[in-house]
């Protein structure tokens, strides 16, 4: 591989493709391991010679030597695939080795959410912290779990919200998700009291009104303040292993299904591009589904 070609790309998806500055790194990172693993076996650096058999031997490597997951190697191949896409479509290949490489088989993933009597108990406990923090903390970290759980925002979406995007008449906001998509999520008349008394606070204490989350000081938040408040926050109602804030917006998406919601209607609120990624949460807890069996069979009860 050339450094040329690969700049090339990465230019294309930054500049082209307005893909997240996060994405253009794993997809600089994917194809120089890419190309340091065909150099270094195959002596090769032209992507013109490169093979299904190098591209073979290299997803053997992730998997056996590397150990990585399928998931992770589905991602690389995936950066792959859109590179050769992009040699091809600019006439740099003639060829594109990745048509026939078959993928490896993923196993199939559940999401991992939280019961919506505990998230009840966790918003109690949420209020019931206030006097013991000051209150801008109080009303930050109440700001963040519930527009995690109450929109199904990426984390990413939440620290790039805009205080201008967030719209008290139509009870709207605006986000921006996977690759520059513009987003409308709807919220309700509690969140929007919450929204607009930590703007009151964020006022008072002088700080800006572009972002919409800061820290008191004047300090924007970061991605590890989230992480850290979503895990404290999880642990007080949950023994689930994984507490990160893409659980709220598991909890999010399968609460609306587990209360009639349609799956179309519940893809546009998480501005998934497929339906097949929204399907994963038509999963149904045993709770549900003992109250569907007793409410359906004749002889249930």
């Amino acid at each position: 591989m050339t450094a040329w070609h690969i700049e090339s790309f990465i230019n294309h998806l930054t500049f082209e493709k307005r893909y997240a500055a996060g994405t253009c790194v794993n997809y600089k990172k994917d194809l120089a391991d890419f190309s340091a693993y065909i150099e270094t076996h195959f002596e090769e650096h032209n992507p013109k010679n490169v093979s299904l058999d190098f591209l073979r031997s290299w997803v053997h490597y992730l998997l056996n030597t590397e150990k990585l997951s399928a998931g992770s190697v589905h991602r690389k191949i995936s950066t792959i695939k859109s590179y050769y896409k992009f040699l091809l479509k600019n006439r740099l290949v003639e060829k594109n080795p990745t048509e026939a490489l078959l993928l490896p088989k993923k196993p199939k993933r559940i999401p991992v959410f939280v019961d919506e009597k505990k998230m009840s108990t966790l918003q109690q406990i949420e209020k019931d912290k206030t006097g013991t923090l000051p209150f801008y903390d109080y009303l930050l970290q109440q700001v963040i779990i519930e527009l995690l759980y109450q929109t199904g925002m990426r984390r990413s979406e939440l620290l790039g919200l805009q205080q201008k995007n967030i719209d008290f008449y139509t009870q709207e906001l605006k986000v921006w998700g996977k690759r520059n998509k513009e987003r409308i999520i709807p919220f309700g008349k509690e969140l929007s009291t919450l929204l607009q008394n930590f703007i009151v606070e964020k006022e008072k204490n002088k700080l800006p009104q572009d972002a919409f989350l800061y820290h008191q000081n004047g300090k924007n938040v970061r991605v590890h303040y989230i992480y850290t408040l979503v895990k404290k926050e999880l642990a007080a109602v949950s023994t689930l292993s994984k507490k990160s804030p893409h659980v709220l917006r598991h909890s999010f998406a399968t609460h609306l299904l587990n209360n009639g919601a349609e799956i179309t209607s519940v893809k546009k609120l998480l501005g998934h591009s497929s339906l097949a990624a929204t399907q994963i949460y038509t999963h149904n807890t045993i709770e549900k589904l003992k109250k569907t069996y007793k409410q359906a069979h004749p002889r249930a009860i």
